[in-house]
């Protein structure tokens, strides 16, 4: 009889409905990130709005290896400009995975800045080799965002050199 009882109540708590909750809204819009150096370096970035309001920017990159951090930028205006300021600063990218993922609430000057504001900005994001030094200034990929972006399907090639300012 017990056995039986057991067999029952294991087969009541097999057949319950697991809930996932998830932190996101569901709302996502993903950029191209093209080589921007003579790296063969690219990937995608990615923008999922979380329910809290803030956002989640994941990079992929493509074609990245070793056990290098490599520093990852939001810059303000358009890729082709390249040198403005740097609008935040994102969690490096991991070279061994090619992967970074940052929650932002905010920009660096304080400003507050929601999943539907940052698809709203003129901006760009960079991939550089280095915190530091020569390699500082190397930009393996970039790529337009926002107003300025080209969704991730796109095949579009650019050469943008180096950095002039971080």
């Amino acid at each position: 009889m017990k056995t039986q009882w057991l067999i029952a109540l294991a087969i009541l708590a097999g057949c319950q409905k697991s809930e996932v909750v998830s932190e996101f809204t569901g709302n996502q819009a993903s950029y191209g990130l093209v080589q921007a150096s003579q790296y063969a370096v690219s990937g995608t970035v990615t923008f999922k709005e979380r329910k809290d309001g803030s956002t989640t920017v994941a990079v992929q990159l493509n074609g990245t290896d070793g056990t290098a951090q490599l520093p990852v930028h939001l810059h303000m205006g358009d890729v082709s400009a390249n040198g403005a300021a740097i609008a935040a600063l994102l969690n490096s990218a991991d070279a061994k995975t090619g992967i970074s993922s940052t929650i932002i609430s905010q920009l660096a000057d304080g400003t507050k800045v929601a999943y539907k504001d940052l698809l709203k900005l003129s901006a760009y994001i960079n991939i550089h080799a280095a915190n530091s030094g020569p390699e500082s200034n190397v930009i393996l990929a970039a790529g337009n965002i926002g107003v300025n972006g080209t969704k991730a399907s796109s095949g579009a090639r650019m050469q943008i050199g180096v950095c002039k300012s971080n």
